[in-house]
C-alpha cells in the first residue's frame, strides 16, 4: 500500500526514554499554557517532529508506530502524498467558502453520496456542519426535533457523541456530564447490547434480545413515561466506549421500532465511517437504512476539519440559517477527502482493512487464551479493543491497561485505552497499514503483555515506562 516515504523504517527507533529530554520540555510548556482538559498527551508523553504513513517521530528522534491515526482521522496515515498534493493544490486555487458552491465542494458531495447504498442515495441530502463531529451530532438533534415537533431523544448505554452541550447529554458517560449542572433535557438512556458485560446483568446469550425487548415495551408501554422521541440515536460499533459492536439482532430490533413509531434514526459513523470497518460506513453490515447520517474524522481525508449529516429528504423541513457555522466550506477538506477517497477506491483499501484486520484480532484471540487477564478481543475491521480484566473477579482492570499501553509505546507502539473504567485497550491503524507494520506491532504486544505478566502487582506509579535506549524490535 501507498503512504510512507521510501525511507520508512521497518521497525521502531528508540534513541531515548520516553519522554525524552526536548519532548519534556515542550510538555512542560504545554502544562503552563494549555487548558488542563488535554487529553493525549499524559498517556502518550511525546512530541511530534513530523509523521507520515503509520509512522510518527517525535522531536527527540524516537520513531513509533501509529496505531491511533488521529483518533481515526487519517484514514491513509499520516502526509499521504497523494492527499496532501491534493489539498495543497486546493489551498492554492480556494480555501474558505463558506455554504457557497464550488467545484471543490461538488465533487465532495457527489464523491460522499456515492459511497452510501444504492437503496439509500435518491432519497438522501447533505447538510455541512460545523468542523467537528459533536456539531453533526448537534445539527442532527435540532433537524429531527423541528421535523417531527417532539423533544425526546432516546440515547444508548456505552455511545459516546461529543462534549459539547447537547452531544454531552445523549453521551453516556456520568463523569463528563457530574461537573456540568443544566444539561439538555429530555434525553432517556435505553441498555445497547453489550453482551460481554450485559447491562441489564441478564443471561448474556439473549443479551441483544432482552436489551430489544426493553425498548419496544419501554416505547410502547402506555404508561412507560416516555413520550414518542423525536430521534434514537446509535453508534453501532461504540468507539469511546470500549469498541462495542451491536449485535444483528438489537440493531434490526431498533430499526424496526424506529419505523414502527416514525422515529428518526440517527446513526454516528463519526468514527466507523469511510472504511474503518470494512464498509463504507458501519451500517452496511446490518442491513440499515438509517433517516440520518453523521460523518467526521476520516471524511477530511488526511485530519482535515470536515462534519457532514446525511439525511431522509422528508425530514428537510428547517429554515435557512437553522444550523450555520463559518468553517462548514473548507475547501481543502473537501479535496484531500475525495483524493483520500479515490486512492482507497484505487488501491483497494477496503480488501486492506478486513484482511489486516482479521490478522490482528486472530492474534490478540490467540494471545488472549495465553495470558487471563485478556478478557474480551472485539471490534470490526481496523477498529479493534481488548479488555483488561482481574483474572481473579472478571471484573475491569485499568492498571493493568495502562501498563499494556505504557509498555507498548516504550517499545515504540502508539495505542489508546477506552471503555468502561479505562480498561479497554484500543487500536485505530491506518486502513492501508503493511503487513510488516502489523506484524512488528504485534510482536510489541506480545513483548508487552509478557512483561505485564511477570510484573508484580501493585498501582502503576508512572503511566510512562522509560526504557533503555535502543531499537524495539
Amino acid at each position: 500500500m501507498t503512504g510512507g516515504p521510501p525511507d520508512a523504517p521497518a521497525h521502531p527507533t528508540l534513541r531515548s526514554p520516553l519522554p525524552g529530554h526536548t519532548s519534556r520540555a515542550y510538555l512542560r510548556r504545554q502544562e503552563n499554557r494549555e487548558s488542563n482538559a488535554r487529553t493525549y498527551p499524559r498517556r502518550i508523553p511525546i512530541a511530534v517532529r513530523r509523521a507520515w504513513g503509520s509512522w510518527i517521530e517525535d522531536v527527540d528522534g524516537n520513531v513509533l508506530i501509529d496505531f491511533l491515526a488521529g483518533a481515526g482521522a487519517l484514514p491513509l496515515g499520516h502526509s499521504h502524498p497523494e492527499v496532501v498534493e491534493a489539498a495543497v493544490r486546493q489551498l492554492r486555487l480556494h480555501a474558505h467558502g463558506l455554504d457557497l458552491p464550488t467545484p471543490a465542494k461538488d465533487e465532495f458531495t457527489e464523491t460522499h453520496l456515492g459511497l452510501l447504498p444504492a437503496s439509500l442515495r435518491p432519497g438522501m441530502k447533505m447538510h455541512f456542519c460545523g468542523p467537528t463531529g459533536a456539531n453533526a451530532v448537534e445539527a442532527a438533534l435540532k433537524l429531527c426535533k423541528t421535523a417531527t415537533g417532539r423533544s425526546e431523544i432516546v440515547s444508548f448505554s456505552g455511545g459516546f457523541h461529543g462534549s459539547t452541550h447537547g452531544a454531552m447529554a445523549v453521551t453516556s458517560l456520568v463523569e463528563q456530564k457530574e461537573p456540568v449542572p443544566g444539561g439538555m433535557p429530555g434525553v432517556h438512556f435505553f441498555p445497547y447490547s453489550h453482551c460481554y458485560r450485559c447491562p441489564l446483568a441478564l443471561d448474556p446469550a439473549h443479551c441483544d434480545t432482552n436489551c430489544a425487548a426493553y425498548l419496544e415495551h419501554a416505547l410502547n408501554d402506555t404508561h412507560g413515561g416516555i413520550a414518542r422521541p423525536a430521534a434514537f440515536i446509535l453508534e453501532l460499533v461504540q468507539g469511546e466506549g470500549g469498541v462495542v459492536p451491536a449485535t444483528a439482532e438489537f440493531a434490526r430490533r431498533v430499526q424496526a421500532l424506529a419505523r414502527e413509531l416514525d422515529v428518526p434514526l440517527v446513526v454516528d459513523e463519526i468514527q466507523t465511517g469511510y472504511g474503518r470497518t470494512g464498509t463504507w460506513f458501519a451500517f452496511e453490515q446490518y442491513g440499515l437504512e438509517p433517516d440520518v447520517i453523521l460523518a467526521s474524522k476520516a471524511a477530511g481525508g488526511i485530519g482535515l476539519p470536515v462534519a457532514v449529516m446525511f439525511y431522509s429528504r422528508r425530514l428537510d423541513t428547517w429554515a435557512p440559517g437553522a444550523h450555520i457555522g463559518t468553517f462548514r466550506g473548507h475547501q481543502p477538506a473537501f479535496a484531500a477527502s475525495v483524493a483520500a477517497i479515490n486512492v482507497m477506491r484505487r488501491e483497494r483499501v477496503l480488501d486492506n482493512v478486513a484482511e489486516q484486520g482479521a490478522a490482528i484480532t486472530g492474534r490478540l484471540r490467540e494471545l488472549r487464551d495465553r495470558y487471563p487477564f485478556l478478557g474480551d478481543v472485539r471490534g470490526r475491521g481496523l477498529m479493534i479493543g481488548v479488555e483488561v480484566v482481574d483474572p481473579a473477579t472478571g471484573a475491569p482492570d485499568p492498571t493493568r491497561a495502562a501498563r499494556i499501553q505504557a509498555g507498548c509505546l516504550r517499545r515504540g507502539l502508539i495505542l489508546e485505552l477506552g471503555g468502561r473504567n479505562d480498561a479497554v485497550v484500543r487500536m485505530l491503524p491506518p486502513l492501508n497499514v503493511e503487513t510488516r507494520v502489523v506484524q512488528t506491532a504485534l510482536r510489541i504486544i506480545e513483548a508487552t503483555l509478557n512483561s505485564v505478566a511477570a510484573a508484580p502487582p501493585g498501582p502503576l506509579v508512572d503511566p510512562v515506562l522509560e526504557p533503555a535506549a535502543g531499537t524495539a524490535d
